[in-house]
């Protein structure tokens, strides 16, 4: 806020020369003493959709075909197509057609929705102010420049800067929820000069510029200036920053109309400029199917390569290659072999193409986004106090939830509620807690303490006007509005949750806040006198400072500045010789897990304030570095101060909050706090959620390890050396783990953000440049850690170091402010919490849950079951076409290999769509091989498919087996069965496409029971369309093989289904090969019943927090 009362002296030419963009404010041209080129801006359309009408087939279909699999088949219906093959194309085109439909539908459906929120947006009315007339424009009209006018509940069409409000001190409140979140009302200011100007006609006679920063996405930073240009007077100059600034998107609220400028239009919209989607982040399942595809694709050419060379093998005898029935032609003759041999390769190809399961990704793509309902819909989710249950924002990583190894929490707001409650205060080393009786409190001595027991009057009311007086907060009476905090007589508004407990902390020692007007903060006093201090700057809170500060000047013209901050930032900003007394008190409040703050303040004379003023100002006019330079002065400014005392605020742990990291560690989970709090309180807050154990030996790599700056590193060096093999030396050996899971001592890590900084930014003469790598060995074997100190940007430095150690362990970041975004994004799963600090967390998460307790049946249930179910499909999947294919693969041994499909082109077209689809969609939908209550009370269950346990080479193999047994029982045993001389009472035998119908019919039963023996959790659903797969695979062969059609030019499947099931020996067949083909899966269901049945000498208890992990050379 620009308390400013004198005008600026004009900028410097550099500055000048600087200037991203100038504005004129209502279209008017204001005296420029430099020739003026016109800028041009764009124009307010928003357009956030990806196709146009006439690009979206060509751009769609390029975009689908750079998947590898759709590819794949485009290129065998194209040869299909060219070449003479065994087969034809509709059986490669129709899937492929199908699943490229389907997508192109879906794409081209959310583009649509797209286009029609854009519509809605563009079209929308507005209201322009032009030469003192107030005008109807649609939005997309809207112009740089031009003054809007906008309503009380109206989202903000364009970013504007704010001219005046219906208000008399020129302010509005508005929500930026569909921004970042945040539900709380945000205040903001006008400058002084133009807060006047509330009538239409007013703006008639304005004549002033902006200038301002190019367009860029960060939400909470603006540089520019206002120029206000009067005749005969020099120009006057206002600084403008983000509290001038009204987002696009925002919404205005509690304010009847406020005036403001465009400064950025469309798609130059700060909202345009973060509408971009998150990197793409892919599952470890994908990365399995891409492995296992590679196989398949090896063994496709395999089988081709086979089948060619064994044919002309077999055609090298005379008789084979031209026998007297089938002579060759004179173009046969005159081929040239190598193109025969080659276009041979490709039919084979062809012919056993369907080993690779296009469906597949259509059927992992609907089992991912409709199991993602599943999590939104859980009632155990839903929250009463906030009245909203789990959000998905990506359903592309719900089976990653169930390989979690890593879990990344922040800690306020996230292990703790956010819920701040006023606790104590300390004032000159005496501690005053709040009496419900007395509203003066009571003081005990503390530690090293004057002879007095408490501090003397006039300090006790410094220290209140300070906590009355430094903040943000607004007020208002008692009305229902989000984000705001109730009191008895007023309703305080602020987006920390701290500083309204200690404005209420004030008010229960008689201090109460009462709110601003005209720049002047009124309090009412123990007395029941009203106080009015004159706001002259506010030093706003940012995360590298960690302190604000107010300058305020009371009734009789002392000027004052008051500052609050965590004591790291204030105790060496103050006099020596008054730390002692507080410190006792910050760090008592700190180990019994409360946030602290120091509270000091300075004051100056008129000329001190004179000279700080012109400081301030100049530093707010820079269009150019001028967050630097604000830090640079506010540096100077909140030095040589006098401490008053501390506070503590009490944020309580979540409810769960130590029972769910219990079970996550159980689960074989490392759990890592990531805060920028102090140390003492996160340390306390670790150990109260069970973070830490007493028997824990806690590692500390902090300041006050390490030690004065001359040796930091060589200190840091010892001791990185020493725990490093102190670990080595007491944590048990890969082959005696058992032995020592009771026995080893158990380590926690502790590191500030300060440490941190040193040795991830060595510098290459450093001894420190190797001992990255040492760092993470000591956090790999530890069984906690905890980082404090933290900056945003330090989070996801940790989780990217955890991220590329070997083996790629799956990372999980958890938090609820938008300090945490940065890990959020970084990590392989984002977990969002839906706090009180915004919800940028849970907007840039991949999933959002209310509470923290959350997580346990997230990860523990829905995740385990999310990758058990995407694993049996993706396995079963393989498996059902191996079963297909192979017996086709057989049969070329019989027939000349002349590549004669053993099935009819329209069972190698349903095969994968109609057939065998639905009962594997359902299962990975439904199956529950365990209860949820039980995953969720048992953790150690999460043990069993960690390290993508289902999806490794073992069972791939299994599964790969398993298919190649079946396939050759499918077709050995019906061929047998056609050996016999006669399968009818008329002594005729059955033909080729009979023979290949009951493989067929053998096939299909036998891997539609197989899922059905798989199946532990039986719902109408998984009865329907298992058993209605069969019915409907019955009536489809007597419909296809019952009727003339006439569209076919040969009729080889009339009445062949039917024929074939008049045989009682065809009957007994299909029955005996179904069984045979299950039996070894029957015989390891009872193996599996049978031990499990059998009583265990001993269970083996794990301990609770340690996790078991093959990480290098040991287990963690």
């Amino acid at each position: 806020m620009d308390m400013a009362l004198t005008p600026v002296p004009e900028c410097g030419v550099e500055d000048q020369r600087l200037v991203a963009r100038t504005i004129f404010i209502g279209q008017q041209l204001v005296p420029e003493p430099e020739s003026y080129v016109p800028e041009k801006f764009c124009n307010n359309r928003i357009v956030s959709s990806k196709y146009t009408i006439w690009n979206f087939l060509p751009k769609n279909l390029f975009e689908q075909f750079r998947r590898i699999a759709n590819f794949y088949f485009l290129i065998i219906f194209l040869v299909q197509v060219t070449v003479d093959t065994p087969t034809s194309p509709i059986t490669s085109g129709l899937p492929l057609f199908f699943v490229i439909t389907v997508t192109a539908i879906k794409q081209g459906y959310e583009d649509w929705l797209r286009h029609r929120a854009d519509k809605e947006v563009n079209e929308s009315i507005v209201y322009v102010i032009e030469k003192g007339r107030r005008l109807k424009k649609e939005s997309e009209a809207i112009e740089v420049g031009d003054i809007v006018e906008v309503q009380a509940d109206e989202t903000f069409p364009c970013d504007l800067i704010l001219l005046s409000s219906s208000n008399e001190d020129g302010t509005c409140y508005v929500t930026t929820a569909s921004l970042d979140g945040e539900s709380n009302c945000k205040t903001q200011y006008s400058v002084r000069d133009t807060s006047s100007l509330n009538t239409i006609h007013s703006y008639g006679k304005i004549s002033a510029t902006i200038e301002c920063e190019q367009p860029q996405p960060d939400l909470y930073k603006f540089i520019g200036r206002i120029n206000i240009y009067r005749k005969n007077v020099d120009p006057v100059v206002r600084s403008l920053g983000p509290e001038n600034l009204l987002l696009k998107g925002a919404t205005l609220k509690n304010t009847k109309k406020i005036y403001g400028v465009a400064v950025y239009t469309g798609m130059e919209t700060k909202m345009a400029l973060n509408y971009q989607g998150k990197s793409q982040k892919r599952s470890a399942v994908e990365k399995s199917i891409n492995g296992f595809l590679i196989v398949y694709l090896c063994l496709l050419v395999s089988k081709a390569a086979i089948c060619t060379t064994l044919k002309y093998v077999w055609q090298s005898v005379t008789h084979n290659d031209e026998p007297w029935y089938n002579e060759k032609t004179k173009h046969d003759r005159e081929t040239i072999k190598v193109l025969k041999v080659f276009t041979d390769f490709l039919s084979f190809m062809v012919l056993f193409n369907f080993i690779i399961p296009v469906s597949m990704y259509v059927t992992v793509e609907m089992q991912k986004f409709l199991g993602s309902f599943f999590i939104a819909w859980d009632k155990d989710f839903y929250d009463e106090e906030i009245k909203e249950g789990a959000l998905v924002n990506t359903s592309d990583l719900n089976e990653e939830l169930g390989q979690v190894e890593y879990v990344f929490t922040d800690k306020t707001g996230t292990l703790t509620e956010n819920t701040m409650e006023f606790i104590e205060c300390c004032i000159d080393g005496h501690r005053y807690k709040p009496d419900p009786v007395e509203t003066e409190g009571f003081s005990e001595t503390d530690g090293i303490q004057p002879d007095s027991s408490r501090a003397e009057k006039s300090r006790e009311q410094l220290f209140l006007r300070a906590l009355c007086l430094c903040h943000t907060v607004e007020t208002q009476m008692k009305d229902d509005i989000d984000g705001i905090f109730e009191d008895t007589e007023l309703t305080y508004i602020s987006s920390s949750p701290d500083e309204i407990a200690l404005v209420k902390g004030a008010k229960k020692y008689g201090y109460t806040y009462l709110g601003i007007k005209d720049y002047r903060m009124r309090l009412e006093n123990q007395q029941n006198e009203i106080e009015e201090y004159e706001l002259l700057h506010t030093l706003p809170f940012d995360s590298a400072r960690r302190r604000m500060s107010v300058i305020v000047r009371n009734a009789r013209g002392d000027i004052f500045l008051f500052c609050k901050g965590a004591d790291s930032t204030i105790f060496p900003r103050v006099q020596r010789g008054q730390i002692e007394m507080t410190k006792v008190h910050v760090e008592r409040n700190a180990l019994d897990g409360y946030r602290t703050l120091c509270v000091a303040y300075k004051e100056y004379t008129r000329e001190e304030y004179r000279i700080i003023n012109q400081k301030i100002l100049e530093a707010k006019m820079a269009l150019q570095d001028r967050e630097e330079k604000l830090e640079k002065v506010f540096d100077e400014i909140e030095n040589d101060m006098n401490l008053i005392g501390a506070t503590a605020v009490e944020d309580r742990l979540q409810d769960q909050a130590a029972e769910t990291i219990e079970a996550l560690h159980k689960a074989g989970m490392k759990v890592w706090v990531l805060t920028g709090d102090k140390m003492e309180t996160a340390k306390s807050t670790c150990y109260a959620c069970r973070l830490f154990q007493t028997n824990t030996e806690l590692l500390e790599l902090t300041s006050r390890t390490i030690g004065s700056s001359e040796r930091k590193e060589e200190r840091l060096h010892e001791l990185l050396v020493d725990y490093h093999k102190k670990l080595l030396f007491d944590f048990p050996k890969r082959r005696s783990i058992k032995k020592g899971w009771g026995e080893h001592q158990e380590y926690g890590l502790i590191i500030d953000g300060s440490t941190l900084s040193l040795i991830l930014n060595a510098s290459q003469d450093s001894i420190l440049t190797n001992y990255k790598a040492i760092f993470l060995q000591i956090c790999i074997h530890c069984t906690a850690v905890l980082c404090c100190r933290m900056a945003p940007l330090q989070k996801a430095q940790i989780v990217k170091m955890v991220k590329n150690i070997k083996g790629s362990p799956i990372t999980l970041s958890i938090g609820d402010g938008a300090n945490d975004v940065s890990m959020i994004l970084e990590s392989h799963v984002g977990i969002g919490i839906k706090g009180k600090e915004g919800r940028q967390a849970a907007r840039n998460s991949d999933y959002a849950v209310p509470k923290f307790k959350h997580l346990r049946k997230l990860l523990l249930a829905h995740g385990h079951l999310y990758y058990v179910r995407i694993a049996h499909l993706v396995q079963y999947f393989f498996y059902k076409n191996l079963c297909f294919i192979l017996p086709q693969f057989l049969y070329q041994f019989f027939c000349g290999f002349s590549q004669q499909p053993l099935y009819d082109a329209a069972y190698l077209t349903m095969y994968n769509i109609c057939f065998t689809s639905l009962p594997i969609l359902a299962y990975s939908l439904l199956e529950q091989h365990i209860s949820i209550d039980v995953l969720t009370a048992d953790p150690r269950l999460y043990m069993r498919i960690s390290d993508n346990a289902k999806l490794k080479w073992g069972p791939f193999f299994y599964w790969m087996f398993l298919s190649a047994f079946e396939g050759t029982v499918f077709f050995f045993g019906t061929y047998f069965l056609y050996q016999a001389t006669s399968l009818e009472e008329n002594g005729k035998g059955f033909g080729n496409w009979t023979f290949g119908t009951t493989v067929y019919t053998v096939l299909v039963f036998t891997v539609t029971l197989k899922l059905a023996m798989d199946t532990r959790f039986w719902t109408w659903i998984n009865h329907f369309v298992i058993w209605g797969s069969l019915v409907f695979y019955v009536f489809f062969s007597f419909f296809w093989g019952g009727i003339i059609w006439p569209f076919l030019r040969q009729q080889r499947m009339y009445f062949v289904f039917a024929h074939m099931v008049t045989s009682v020996s065809t009957w007994l067949a299909v029955i005996l090969l179904i069984f045979v083909g299950l039996f070894p899966e029957i015989l390891m269901i009872v193996v599996k019943n049978v031990r499990r049945r059998t009583p265990k000498a001993s269970n083996l208890e794990l301990p609770m927090l340690v996790s078991y992990k093959t990480i290098g050379n040991g287990y963690v």
